[in-house]
C-alpha cells in the first residue's frame, strides 16, 4: 500500500495525515470562537497585578 513494504509504516504515514486533517478542521471550527469568562479572566489578572507582592511600586 502506498509503496511501502510495510504495514506499520504505512499506518504511520496515514496517521500523520489524517492527524493532521483533524487538527486543521478544529482549527477552523474553534478559529473565532469566544472564551466563556474572557472578561473575569482579564479583571482577575489587573487584580493580581494590583496586588502582587513581587512587584514594587512603579514597576508596572
Amino acid at each position: 500500500m502506498l509503496g511501502f513494504q510495510d504495514w506499520g509504516v504505512t499506518l504511520a504515514y496515514v496517521g500523520t495525515i489524517v492527524s493532521a486533517v483533524i487538527c486543521v478542521v478544529y482549527g477552523i471550527v474553534n478559529w473565532n470562537k469566544p472564551r466563556e469568562n474572557e472578561e473575569s479572566e482579564i479583571n482577575e489578572e489587573l487584580e493580581w497585578e494590583k496586588n502582587d507582592p513581587e512587584l514594587k511600586e512603579g514597576d508596572i
